[in-house]
């Protein structure tokens, strides 16, 4: 799941598997083809072991992994806070709108979720989350350094 929520844009890519070189796959199309024209792409991304830089060297020749992971500004969620990641509240908007059914064959799995990911796209729906940085004082409370007045 690829998302810019203030633009209203997501991307799902199908795969087999979560392995290195899938990702790797998911950024070279970030950078080459949905954000081609920035200059920096700021990624924010939960603590998956494949979700690294160093992917882009197992899925690519060195020159061209790099050239991908100068154009990334990695993040990563809390590790016991992932929940807290945008991509998930639309990974459940999937699920609730696409997903809800048995579903054949991948072949059809990959056209449902580019139909629902271009109807999305079209209405621009955004992510409406609410979480507030209060809210995660308090939710987060261990993770959260204390304020004193």
């Amino acid at each position: 799941m690829m998302c810019a929520p203030l633009e209203g844009w997501r991307e799902v890519a199908v795969t087999e598997r979560r392995q290195a070189v899938d990702y790797a796959r998911c950024l070279q199309q970030l950078a080459d083809v949905h954000f081609a024209t920035a200059e920096r792409i700021i990624l924010v991304q939960d603590n998956l072991n494949t979700h690294h830089p160093a992917s882009l060297y197992e899925a690519f020749e060195a020159k061209e992994a790099r050239r991908l992971a100068e154009r990334f500004e990695f993040h990563y969620t809390p590790k016991h806070g992932s929940w807290l990641n945008i991509a998930e509240i639309e990974l459940s908007a999937l699920g609730r709108q696409c997903l809800s059914r048995r579903i054949p064959d991948s072949k059809i799995l990959k056209s449902e979720v580019a139909q629902w990911c271009h109807q999305r796209n079209q209405e621009q729906q955004g992510v409406n989350w609410r979480f507030t940085t209060n809210d995660a004082r308090i939710k987060l409370k261990s993770l959260y350094p204390s304020i004193h007045k």
